[in-house]
């Protein structure tokens, strides 16, 4: 196969043997390159005056006003456009070349977007061009020139000057369909974003939402704080965390599995309103929604209650979604999702009975939940009490069910150890989770103050422990003699922003929004 045939065959066709001729190939180009004194590795800077979708738009706006003095009169059009050309001087990587004797198209690519490139023998140097017809697909130049629309009406660069940058020694994925092999994708995330620009804006737009978030926040006078990620005690949630040893200290730490604990100590410190956006580590699977190491925002606010969090929930998407996303109904797969009208609010037992028609208001005793999960074919273990069970009635029947934004209000205390009891009803708490399409986007609470409550829970979730409950927490010492300084009444939450991203770029799965997931080591 010749280095052009290899160089455009599929990627499918590439044989590791096919790659290594191909560096091998550019390898002496580039040893060529260093003994006539052109090393690009040498270059230190470049100074690029716009990107190509710049040059491209003040090319448009430069037209738009020569049009209205020209007229009709095309040829003074033309006239006026030679007049008052833009140079810019622009830099990315080559993505296709087009070579035609003494002159060659290729496009270029940016950040921003590409733009096509016409350069000529006569005009940048016999030298020069010799050395960009040896130069390949994905080498990073710098191009100086002015800014025409070709014959068949496409914005281009005139290039004056050709400088190689950079020079790409592996060759990029098959260049006409884009990297399509989702392992590789995840892997070789540098390749993803160079061959397909979709994921790139991803990426960005992921970028946007956190900034969005901050300045919500940040205007509703909420400060942003940094916690620990080293942790002795890793609470907050129910999950397993992973384990490590502090050498300096020689002392047994965790990474941190939530940021509650010690958020809840700055409202007690007087803070009132606080958030963090930080990385989060638990010791689980991966599958389309979870990846053991993503990200987390909580935030607490002094002198209210999960009503106001959900207040603020709902107006927090609305605004990220309008200001990021241009408009509140954002599609998601095959269903449009609606963030501009009410939220819906539904507790967990009545959402139970609407899903699955069981109603358990009427089941008082854990012996009658087990029945129930035993005449419907849900599994349990022997330590479940009936909140539990609820829970899981609720898993199995319900979450699938909530495609457009729904409040799950008022869950069972069993399964919530941090936050405070319905004074009306002691069984539940005062809780919520928002899901949209069927995914829990958060999680909040009225938060428990009550120092003796707390540490009554803590106990309970330490028997949970010797019974084999891997993602109880253990008793936090610490948090409770805060606590016991006195905490005001607080509402908290936690979202998953991940999801927030997916939701928001109508991607299908959590790897498609982290850059580099969690992937098993290849041997």
């Amino acid at each position: 196969m010749s280095e052009e045939n290899r160089t455009n065959a599929p990627e499918e066709e590439l044989t590791q043997e096919d790659i290594n001729s191909l560096k091998k190939i550019r390898m002496d180009k580039l040893e060529e390159l260093k003994a006539k004194g052109k090393n690009p590795f040498e270059i230190t800077k470049y100074d690029v005056t716009a990107s190509c979708a710049e040059a491209k738009a003040q090319y448009e706006k430069l037209e738009a006003e020569l049009k209205e003095q020209a007229g009709e009169d095309e040829e003074k059009l033309k006239e006026l456009l030679e007049a008052n050309r833009i140079t810019v001087s622009v830099a990315g990587r080559v993505m296709s070349r087009r070579l035609m004797g003494k002159a060659s198209f290729f496009d270029l690519r940016d950040k921003s977007d590409k733009v096509q490139v016409y350069l000529r023998m006569n005009e940048i140097g016999k030298e020069e061009f010799d050395d960009y017809k040896k130069g390949d697909i994905g080498d990073i130049v710098g191009i100086e020139g002015f800014v025409f629309r070709t014959k068949m009406g496409e914005i281009s660069i005139h290039a004056q000057k050709f400088v190689l940058l950079s020079k790409s020694l592996l060759p990029l994925p098959e260049k006409w369909h884009g990297l399509k092999d989702q392992d590789t994708r995840y892997r070789q995330r540098y390749t993803d974003l160079i061959c397909n620009p979709e994921v790139k804006d991803t990426f960005i737009k992921r970028s946007q939402i956190i900034s969005s978030i901050r300045r919500y926040l940040d205007g509703q006078g909420f400060m942003e704080v940094e916690t620990p990620m080293l942790v002795s005690n890793a609470g907050g949630a129910a999950a397993r965390p992973f384990e490590t040893h502090y050498n300096a200290l020689d002392e047994d730490v965790k990474l941190r599995i939530s940021l509650e604990l010690y958020l809840k100590r700055l409202i007690v410190g007087g803070l009132e309103r606080v958030y963090e956006i930080g990385r989060v580590f638990r010791n689980e699977g991966v599958d389309a929604r979870h990846n053991p190491e993503f990200t987390l925002m909580e935030l607490y606010q002094a002198y209210t209650d999960y009503y106001g969090m959900m207040d603020l929930t709902e107006n927090m998407f609305r605004h990220v979604a309008q200001e990021v996303c241009g408009t509140t109904c954002v599609p998601y797969g095959d269903v449009m999702i609606d963030l501009g009208k009410p939220f819906e609010r539904m507790t967990m037992i009545d959402a139970v009975k609407k899903y699955s028609g069981v109603d358990f208001s009427q089941v008082a005793t854990t012996e009658e939940a087990k029945a129930l999960a035993d005449e419907h074919h849900i599994e349990y273990e022997a330590r479940h009490k009936r909140g539990d069970i609820l829970n899981l009635f609720f898993e199995e029947y319900v979450e699938e069910h909530l495609i457009q934004p729904t409040f799950i209000m008022d869950h069972p205390i069993e399964i919530s150890p941090l936050t405070k009891k319905k004074p009306e009803n002691p069984d539940y708490v005062e809780r919520f989770e928002l899901f949209i399409t069927g995914r829990e986007m958060c999680n909040a609470y009225s938060e428990l103050n009550d120092p003796i409550d707390q540490r009554e829970r803590f106990a309970a979730q330490e028997e949970a422990l010797k019974q084999g409950d891997e993602e109880a927490n253990h008793t936090d010492e610490d948090f409770l003699r805060a606590l016991e300084i006195g905490m005001p009444p607080t509402g908290g939450i936690g979202y998953g922003i991940d999801r927030l991203v997916m939701l928001l770029t109508n991607s299908p799965a959590i790897r498609d929004v982290l850059l580099f997931p969690t992937m098993k080591t290849l041997e």
